[in-house]
């Protein structure tokens, strides 16, 4: 089976949110039964109108920063934290003078704490003189730096 690629990031994104949103793009990423991953932009002076919905939610910053409410809390976050917006809480961001990016990891279904951990794996053996698993690329080369915007932070 060939690797899967999905795309997101700048030339994939569309306007996205809950109704009241302005100011944000985003795609989404996964969606089945177990959740839903979706990565957003927000320009300056973005906002997700405050919301609740049923799922856990993480909302992981991973560029820039702004503003996110839960409940009566408001908090300044940054670019590696991240936010749990509880079940049935209301909840939203926005950012002032600056953009963020983030991921939202939304978990469908009730808390599965009680499960005893991750399904394991296993590992298809190697013989000895196997070469088809030696050496392999797991990315691409990096971007040159020519081809970087600094000012967004991302590739051209």
């Amino acid at each position: 089976m060939p690797i899967q690629v999905i795309r997101f990031g700048v030339g994939h994104r569309r306007p996205d949110g809950p109704p009241g949103t302005r100011g944000i793009s985003g795609q989404v990423i996964h969606s089945d039964g177990r959740g839903v991953i979706s990565e957003l932009a927000f320009a300056r002076g973005a906002l997700i109108e405050p919301h609740s919905n049923p799922n856990t939610t993480y909302f992981i910053v991973i560029e820039g920063g702004g503003w996110v409410v839960v409940g009566e809390e408001r908090l300044r976050v940054a670019a590696g934290e991240a936010v749990v917006w509880p079940p049935g809480v209301i909840h939203g961001a926005w950012t002032d003078q600056g953009q963020m990016r983030a991921f939202v990891l939304e978990l469908a279904g009730p808390d599965d704490s009680m499960v005893p951990g991750i399904l394991t794996g296993t590992a298809r053996a190697i013989a000895p003189g196997d070469t088809t698993a030696a050496e392999g690329i797991l990315t691409e080369p990096p971007i040159p730096p020519e081809r970087l915007d600094r000012s967004s932070g991302e590739p051209l």
